[in-house]
């Protein structure tokens, strides 16, 4: 499909490979292509590359590779400036070592208790990620022995030069034996990185992406600032807002893509995935639908992403936000072709901010933040698309023999604005759609709840986080039925029981069918006629 270097080219561990395959990361990204060799080959590296590269597995592959797991001594250690960063690179390494449990790795920043780094230091760990500070600080107390250590890394080394940590990288490197790959990672390269590269590191090999002026003007950027758990709905919402002809959304990884195709289609929208791992036949057959129009939103990885070339894409979506900066230009310029106007909106996480500021520097623009649609926003805006096909119907015409049949119905007792507004109504209740495709039963017999009521089972309870509000507030929410007219809620540890209006329960029924609480299936079946 693309000629470009592939995981599989890079001759890893079957459990890195097998890591990165849970990851779902679908090949190297342009710094990972360039080091991993080199570092493999046992070279020291000095490499120009920002926060958003992927740049943490590119040393962070080859650094793990090299550890004899047998011998319980620091045999790595990467030097970086701030808690969050150590902190951030640990995660990445346990992710990478899900298949390797006997490798321990320890973070070593100031504001934790140093009590327990000593503890761990004691038991015995392989690689260490710390702060020049603190780990200076274990060096003084003979808690952290650097007399095994074989591979070096120091990220974000400009970003430590200017926290004042020179006098100390130094100290570190020259405790460290000679004999050692030295590997030294740089968003820039002032004079001062290029002394210590020449001072410390051993005939390096120099590596640097190299990104291409960026022009999106026709794309209309912002991002929203939504939970994690929050993303799906937060989804749906922009997506009814917006109400486009053709979307594209991005996710990091193929199993992401997967997992929230079958959310999307579950909640009633024509979506389909698109990754790496297609076969051309069905990336051939999701293309084709997505431009026809019988598929209205497209679901993709950077990977897959290659090569489409739709003119009438209204909307990029970045459900995750890209891993490389480079990606984010490349994702949005999916939209606003052919002279034509795009909107590019970002769902940015608590943790994405660092991304976010990496990709604004990149671009050199502020992209706006915009609040989260309201479901009042997603009502205005299928009220508002549903009046402007009736008009476009008016005008079209042919709607004379309709208005006789209105005329004869209503026989004095129904204004034709009561005709309208109920029509209207009945567009606009939700699940309307849903009621008319999937048979439910009608009648839920006995089902131990209260009388003129039916009681469900939710198969999620306090161990999914789940309170009496959230039941309330989706089944409210999703179904137009009044909070106050939902009757009593049990919620046990694993799964809930919630009672409704005999009236309502089929609506109730086939639309939380499809539905999420807490971004989790509602598993919503009737209840059993006893009472728990």
């Amino acid at each position: 499909m693309n000629s470009r270097l592939q995981f599989s080219d890079l001759s890893l561990s079957k459990e890195i490979a097998k890591a990165i395959e849970t990851m779902g990361f679908e090949e190297p990204t342009p710094i990972q292509a360039l080091a991993i060799p080199l570092i493999q080959a046992g070279r020291d590296v000095t490499a120009q590359a920002q926060t958003g590269t992927g740049k943490t597995s590119a040393f962070g592959i080859p650094v793990i590779e090299k550890i004899d797991a047998s011998q319980r001594v620091v045999q790595a250690i990467v030097l970086c400036p701030t808690r969050e960063l150590a902190i951030q690179i640990a995660e990445e390494f346990s992710h990478l070592l899900a298949y390797l449990p006997k490798i321990t790795v320890l973070p070593v920043y100031g504001g934790q208790p140093i009590e327990r780094q000593l503890r761990a230091l004691a038991h015995g760990v392989h690689i260490v990620i710390g702060t020049p500070g603190r780990v200076m600080d274990h060096m003084k107390r003979r808690t952290l022995s650097l007399d095994n250590v074989s591979m070096v890394v120091l990220d974000e080394a400009d970003q430590m030069l200017d926290m004042g940590f020179r006098d100390d990288i130094e100290r570190i490197l020259k405790r460290i034996p000679q004999k050692r790959q030295t590997l030294l990672f740089s968003a820039t390269m002032p004079q001062p990185i290029i002394e210590i590269s020449k001072r410390f590191l051993n005939k390096p090999e120099f590596v640097r992406v190299e990104y291409q002026e960026i022009t999106v003007p026709a794309t209309e950027q912002s991002y929203v600032e939504v939970r994690d758990r929050d993303k799906l709905e937060s989804l749906c919402r922009v997506i009814d807002v917006v109400d486009p002809h053709l979307a594209i959304i991005f996710c990091n990884t193929k199993r992401g893509a997967e997992d929230l195709a079958g959310r999307v289609r579950a909640r009633g929208y024509r979506a389909e995935e698109l990754h790496g791992d297609m076969k051309q036949s069905q990336r051939d057959r999701v293309m084709g639908g997505f431009r026809k129009g019988s598929i209205d939103i497209l679901i993709a990885t950077d990977v897959a992403a290659r090569g489409i070339d739709v003119e009438d894409v209204d909307i990029v979506i970045n459900y995750d936000v890209p891993q490389d900066v480079e990606y984010y230009v490349h994702r949005i310029g999916r939209t606003g072709r052919a002279g034509k106007s795009g909107r590019a909106i970002t769902f940015v996480t608590p943790r994405d901010f660092t991304k976010l500021r990496e990709i604004q520097k990149y671009i050199k623009i502020q992209i706006p933040r915009k609040p989260l649609p309201t479901a009042n926003d997603v009502v205005e805006s299928k009220t508002k698309t549903i009046l402007e096909e009736v008009r476009e119907t008016v005008q079209k015409g042919g709607i004379e023999p309709y208005a006789r049949m209105v005329e004869q119905e209503s026989d004095g007792e129904l204004t034709t604005l009561e005709i309208a507004a109920a029509l209207l109504k009945i567009r606009m209740e939700p699940g309307a759609d849903a009621k008319k495709e999937r048979a439910v039963p009608t009648d839920f017999g006995d089902t131990g709840a209260e009388a003129g009521m039916v009681r469900f089972f939710l198969g999620l309870g306090r161990d999914h986080n789940v309170a009496p509000k959230d039941i309330v507030g989706a089944i409210a929410n999703e179904t137009g039925i009044p909070g106050k007219s939902i009757g009593a809620i049990r919620i046990l540890d694993t799964y809930s029981f919630v009672e409704v209006p005999r009236d309502c329960a089929e609506e109730v029924y086939t639309i939380m069918k499809e539905r999420t609480i807490r971004g989790q299936p509602t598993g919503i079946e009737p209840a059993q006629g006893r009472r728990e």
